[in-house]
């Protein structure tokens, strides 16, 4: 029998603790380029798939990325009714969202063909995350690809355990770290970071980014041994020459664009705008729309140039602010009367109504993941409708952005939150974006911040975030203090930092040039602090430490009970703990070390549960007087409940002073009546009533 003969290369290397491969030519070789990543027990095939022509009239690159985990990955069947991967996790959106980022930049402005990467974990790894490996497999698949790719780069995981950095560490180190940290880049430069810290001095955590960097390059010279072992076709690609265009627009519309760059309200701004580019199309008069399609992206080009040389050359923003300026902040708490915790966070014309809503802990998230099936007690969900950028759009749910934002705001938080043993109620935030003019994920964490405090949850302090930008050009380059959504836009980085007084409690990067260097990220760190402290005092003067419990919010109560009183509170098939909830309306969980969790819609609800528990656990007193139910009738006496599951023997001869011939003509069943309790015979209570006479 024939053999295949398979075209096969590989790269091995040591990245911290692990032994990496790179291999291809083996598996999809229909692709454009494909690759298997392994690592440990870890295994990640990327692949990329590219168009060779591209569309003329596309003025973006359609980069699509995709990060999928499938359950045998971990030996595992899906749950639910469909046995099947469905829809991407939360999870998985945003891996792919971690991909994407530095991969994107890394193209040439005039490429516009269309290009899918996809990650797809089939081995997993209990011990590891597998998100740097597909990062790895990205960038080693599109360096091979013969596209100009510009990378390749290198991805490293950054934990802070102990005082020491640690290189990728596992998830066992990840619990004991004071960060988690995830750090993209090239030979000579960083393109994105995504991290979440225990309030890190930003020396700290600029460390942290350096030493990835650092340790990364060891990835960046794998992937470019192995395209020299494969020796791709490199594709032929040409820049647009779009410099008459340019001319032309500059003399005859530069005025007119800096007058509009010069209107600080951002729709009258986007009115001008749009005038311009609709007077541009109607000077095009017969043109194809190939050369249309490069006039509008020279006038883009155009527009980008005048607002990046203001800001270099005479240090104007488009508002008219310094570089290091804040936008004038309002601030409203408890504007919305029936929710647990509200904030109205207003800063220029970005804008968001956070509602924090606190629930027991079956409200709690309930994940399934590749390692196993956990439940998050802290939700944080970010909405952007169109209607905060006076659009039109149609109602649905969550985008990639949207998930992005809101896990952005979630990491910003968390470690600032009671543990459940303190504060024992599931969190929701919401945030409602209700206007945006750049920054609306930081605008969240401020509210955030200011709803929990208003609902009561004893965060240790509060959080603030700022988004920085950077213009640059050759050496000379600005770092430009809560940016505009336009200067987001036609600017080169995206920088936001979220923190307390003590420390960065969350960092965000993304970069849309070839990289930067530790100058910018040391002083766009260093203004951040001063912004994140300005933001801080405004928030303190709204509202600076936990309010009490809103009369809207559920009651929670928690108690400890012996062991031997689990089966009591459960009762025979869980009938007793189902009788509490049915008479109380309360929800009562019980775990195997006996804490009990009573949660209640009100106080009232709440109290009534815990009183029945209460009876429920005590131990009868000898002398004590009770209130029971008789249970039973017996020719000798009658069975009094006097609590719960405890019944006690009503002799005949202690019913009466007055002597009594039948149990029957003094007591019937479901009666209630005044006992004492006289002692025990063999474990049995013996009640009295006469005694009580």
């Amino acid at each position: 029998m024939d053999k295949i003969n398979f075209d096969e290369h590989s790269v091995q290397f040591k990245y911290g603790d692990e032994d990496f491969t790179i291999a291809t030519g083996k598996i999809a070789r229909q692709a454009s380029s494909s690759v298997l990543v392994k690592s440990g027990d870890t295994a990640v095939l990327a692949t990329v798939v590219a168009k060779k022509d591209s569309d003329p009239l596309k003025d973006f690159f359609p980069l699509a990325v995709f990060y999928e985990e499938k359950f045998y990955a971990a030996g595992k069947i899906p749950g639910g009714f469909f046995k099947r991967e469905g829809r991407p996790t939360e999870n998985e959106t945003l891996v792919s969202r971690l991909i994407d980022r530095p991969l994107r930049p890394l193209f040439p402005s005039s490429f516009t063909n269309e290009v899918q990467v996809i990650c797809t974990v089939m081995s997993a790894d209990a011990h590891q995350n597998s998100d740097i490996a597909a990062l790895i497999g990205a960038s080693a698949a599109l360096t091979i690809s013969g596209m100009p790719f510009q990378g390749p780069i290198g991805a490293a995981r950054v934990g802070f355990v102990e005082d020491s950095y640690v290189l990728n560490p596992s998830y066992d180190q990840l619990s004991n770290s004071y960060l988690d940290m995830v750090v993209a880049g090239t030979k000579d430069a960083v393109l994105m970071v995504e991290s979440e810290a225990k309030e890190l001095s930003e020396d700290l955590m600029l460390g942290a980014v350096l030493y990835a960097h650092q340790e990364m390059q060891v990835v960046v010279n794998a992937c470019k041994q192995l395209k020299e072992k494969v020796n791709p076709n490199i594709w032929d690609t040409e820049e647009q020459d779009l410099s008459n265009f340019e001319k032309d627009i500059l003399e005859n519309y530069s005025s007119k664009i800096k007058e509009a760059f010069k209107t600080s309200d951002k729709s009258l701004r986007g009115e001008m705008i749009s005038k311009i580019h609709a007077d541009v199309k109607d000077s095009a008069g017969e043109m194809d729309e190939i050369e249309l399609s490069k006039m509008m992206k020279s006038l883009k080009n155009v527009e980008k140039d005048i607002l990046r040389k203001d800001i270099l050359e005479n240090n104007q923003r488009i508002d008219g602010r310094s570089l290091d300026q804040v936008r004038p902040i309002e601030i409203e708490t408890s504007v919305l009367s029936r929710t647990h915790g509200s904030a109205l966070f207003t800063r220029g014309e970005t804008q968001s109504i956070v509602v924090a809503t606190l629930g027991s802990t079956k409200d709690a998230q309930r994940i399934e993941n590749l390692n196993a099936e956990t439940t998050d007690p802290f939700m944080l969900h970010y909405n952007f409708p169109g209607y905060s950028v006076g659009e039109i759009s149609f109602p649905g749910g969550p985008k990639r952005r949207e998930i992005g934002h809101g896990n952005l705001a979630k990491r910003a938080i968390k470690n600032v939150l009671p543990n459940l043993e303190e504060f024992g109620y599931t969190i929701r935030v919401v945030s409602e974006i209700t206007e945006s003019n750049g920054s609306s994920s930081m605008a969240t964490v401020c509210g955030t911040s200011l709803s929990l405090m208003d609902a009561g949850v004893p965060i240790t302090s509060p959080v603030a975030g700022v988004a920085m930008g950077l213009v640059k050009d050759g050496e000379s380059f600005a770092v430009l203090t809560d940016i505009l959504g336009d200067e987001d836009h036609l600017g080169d980085m995206d920088f936001k930092v979220a923190g307390t007084s003590n420390g960065v409690t969350a960092l965000q990067m993304d970069i849309k040039i070839e990289g930067i260097n530790e100058q910018i990220m040391e002083e766009a760190l260093s203004k951040a602090k001063k912004a994140r402290l300005h933001i801080l005092e405004a928030m303190n003067k709204a509202i600076s430490e936990p309010k009490t419990l809103s009369e809207n919010a559920p009651s929670l109560k928690k108690l400890t009970v012996n062991q031997d009183k689990i089966k009591e509170i459960i009762g025979k098939g869980g009938a007793v703990i189902k009788g509490i909830q049915q008479d109380s309306g309360a929800s009562v969980d019980i775990d195997d070390n006996g804490v009990v969790t009573i949660f209640g819609q009100n106080q009232s609800q709440m109290q009534t549960a815990l009183e029945i528990i209460e009876n429920i656990i005590e131990e009868p007193e000898v002398n004590k007087i009770y209130e029971g139910k008789v249970v039973k009738i017996m020719d000798f006496g009658a069975f009094v409940n006097i609590l719960p599951g405890k019944d006690g023997l009503l002799h005949i001869s202690e019913i009466s002073n007055e002597r009594v011939e039948n149990v029957t003509d003094v007591l019937s069943e479901g009666d209630t009546v005044k006992v004492k309790l006289l002692g025990f015979d063999r474990g049995k209570m013996k009640l009295s009533a006469k005694a009580i006479e």
